[in-house]
């Protein structure tokens, strides 16, 4: 793990948002979308050269940049440093984005490997993040928390078993946070996006319909964020049909889901990093 801190004098009363798994796709948007004078943006992820870029083009657009490489798996260490940094710099916003995909496409299903890489990383990375980061906002009444999960969290998607599982608790934990903290100024927000156009979509099996850009995703994010939205999902003709899937009877809804594509698949099992 690193942190680093350009040399920058620091601006008066600055938003300090931490951006997860800002490497890649959604996460480099918001980062981008957040970067501006009097703004300090800790960026996340492991991907070292694709930090620097992303931390490059924030500092362009007059922010201050803090880099922080760390495998979000490790929840003991992501507790830890968000506990320190948070105690000394107190963060406004939290987007806890940062998450991994595996891919049922033989047989066999996933590996054990694949399953418990995906739920740590998406679930319990997440909540890691979370408890790092809610105390101080906690302390002092105030703060704002984006979950990012998917669209998948509505109802399992055949090819992706663990991937959806991981987005189905982590929207109820969205769900459930935002009902115990409401009345402590802390606002919480589900964000359940359908295909982003990043690395993991591109390797994601089956038809990938209604695929937006990540620009576009950060806006709607930033937007819903602003508004204090509950849920922020996109894009809606997706979002509507993944809710639909999740209220019609079950087998009718793994029948259609085969029939658009998104039922038997066919290559490797493999974790997909952003």
């Amino acid at each position: 793990m690193t942190a680093r801190l350009p040399n920058r004098p620091a601006v008066p009363r600055a938003t300090a948002v931490l951006v997860t798994g800002a490497s890649g796709g959604i996460g480099r948007a918001v980062a981008r979308a957040y970067a501006a004078p009097g703004t300090t943006l800790v960026l996340h992820g492991r991907d070292a050269s694709a930090l620097e870029a992303v931390a490059a083009e924030c500092l362009a657009a007059g922010a201050a940049v803090l880099i922080w490489r760390q495998d979000i798996a490790d929840t003991t260490a992501v507790r830890d440093w968000l506990t320190r940094f948070s105690s000394h710099t107190p963060l406004d916003i939290a987007v806890v984005n940062a998450a991994i995909g595996s891919f049922v496409t033989t047989p066999a299903g996933e590996s054990w490997h694949d399953i418990d890489a995906v739920v740590r990383t998406n679930l319990l990375g997440a909540m890691a993040t979370v408890d790092g980061v809610l105390p101080a906002m906690r302390a002092r009444g105030r703060g704002q928390i984006a979950l990012v999960s998917s669209l998948a969290a509505w109802h399992g998607v055949a090819m992706m078993p663990a991937y959806s599982a991981s987005k189905a608790g982590l929207k109820a934990y969205a769900e459930s946070l935002r009902g115990w903290l409401a009345g402590e100024g802390i606002r919480i927000s589900l964000v359940l996006p359908g295909f982003v156009e990043s690395e993991l979509a591109r390797r994601t099996p089956g038809p990938k319909p209604f695929m937006i850009t990540p620009d576009r995703a950060a806006r709607a994010i930033v937007r819903g964020l602003a508004r204090n939205r509950a849920r922020i999902a996109f894009p809606a003709p997706l979002a509507f049909s993944n809710w639909l899937l999740g209220v019609l009877p079950p087998d009718l809804s793994r029948r259609i889901l085969a029939w658009s594509g998104f039922g038997a698949p066919s290559a490797s099992s493999t974790p997909r990093r952003v």
